[in-house]
């Protein structure tokens, strides 16, 4: 569609420098490593995931909005057999890709070659607006794949797919976010959202904690199958992020991006 890309990018954008600098102004928790190098670090390996999608969009036909046109032709998917109301349909488009995305997270956690990728991500001992952006290219590479896949399947209107990845981008930068909500507010919020304080329970050091709270965007699908986790044992002041190397390793680029290949 039509300036696509600057709409995305522009909202991007907008929305990442509104929570870093809320972030700065009002941090829930202490930074633990220079911020410096940590962004040079994750800023870098988004840049290396730009890369890798463009790559990508050389070599397929399509990528999701593309498929998503390509499917309105072609007449396929569930959506463009139904006659819906415009509105019902998008609505219900983006609910039900959050509800793939959050499934998809889930089996990253749960196989353990996706694992080997999902890690480079949790591996973040401080967590911030950039953690958001912090994905191995390959794992952007697949979660492209099935996000072209599911469109084909249901056939959404591009519309629905733009407006599901702002939301969706939109989302994980504000729970990632070392945002302070005062605690009324964040009880509200987290009914339909995930909120910073339910996601950083996602990034705690211990097993049992960060296989809960899966959710980008809404936080009604972890309610509903089970996997909710309200606050971390330790609280969030005390709690402990990321995995086990908790050094400056991390925080290096060139050590993040061959993590999947790492022996342990």
């Amino acid at each position: 569609m039509e300036n696509e890309t600057l709409i995305r990018l522009s909202v991007f954008i907008g929305l990442f420098a509104l929570f870093a600098l809320t972030e700065a102004i009002l941090p829930r928790r202490t930074r633990t490593q220079s911020r410096k190098q940590r962004w040079v670090t994750n800023w870098g390996i988004t840049i290396a995931n730009t890369i890798f999608i463009r790559i990508m969009a050389f070599l397929l036909p399509v990528l999701a909005v593309g498929a998503a046109i390509d499917a309105s032709t072609q007449g396929w998917g569930l959506f463009n057999a139904l006659s819906l109301p415009v509105w019902i349909e998008i609505v219900v488009a983006i609910l039900i890709l959050d509800f793939i995305i959050w499934a998809q997270h889930l089996i990253t956690h749960k196989v353990p070659l996706l694992w080997r990728l999902h890690r480079v991500h949790h591996a973040d001992v401080d967590m911030d607006v950039t953690t958001a952006i912090r994905f191995h290219p390959i794992e952007i590479g697949l979660s492209m794949l099935i996000k072209i896949g599911a469109v084909y399947l249901l056939g959404p209107a591009a519309l629905a797919v733009i407006l599901f990845e702002i939301i969706l981008n939109g989302t994980a930068m504000f729970n990632h976010a070392n945002i302070r909500l005062p605690l009324w507010l964040d009880a509200i919020v987290r009914r339909v959202l995930v909120t910073p304080d339910m996601h950083r329970v996602h990034h705690s050091v211990h097993r049992h904690e960060h296989d809960s709270n899966y959710g980008f965007s809404l936080s009604i699908w972890d309610r509903m199958f089970g996997t909710y986790i309200a606050q971390p044992e330790a609280g969030h002041d005390d709690m402990q992020v990321g995995l086990e190397w908790q050094d400056d390793r991390p925080a290096k680029l060139g050590w993040s991006l061959a993590l999947p290949f790492a022996r342990k």
